[in-house]
C-alpha cells in the first residue's frame, strides 16, 4: 500500500512540474498515460478596448416662473 502511494505521489510531482510555457497563452502538459502523451493547451485570451458611440439627446426648453411661497415667522 505504502508502495502505490509513494507512487502516486511521485506522479503528481512529475505531472505538476511537467507543465511548461510554449509562447502567449500555450502551456504544454505532459499527460501520465502509458509512456507520455504532450498536450497543447491555449488559454483563452480577452480584448479589452473602448468604443465611441453617438447618442442622441432631446433639447429641453424650460422657462422660469415666479411663484409666490408662504413664509413662517416665529416669535419669540
Amino acid at each position: 500500500m505504502r508502495k502505490l502511494a509513494v507512487v502516486a505521489a511521485v506522479m503528481a510531482v512529475v505531472s505538476i512540474s511537467a507543465n511548461e510555457t510554449t509562447g502567449d497563452g500555450e502551456y504544454q502538459v505532459e499527460k501520465p498515460v502509458v509512456g507520455t502523451q504532450t498536450d497543447t493547451i491555449h488559454t483563452p485570451t480577452n480584448d479589452v478596448g473602448t468604443q465611441t458611440t453617438t447618442v442622441a439627446v432631446p433639447k429641453v426648453k424650460m422657462d422660469s416662473a415666479k411663484i409666490k411661497t408662504p413664509t413662517v415667522k416665529v416669535k419669540r
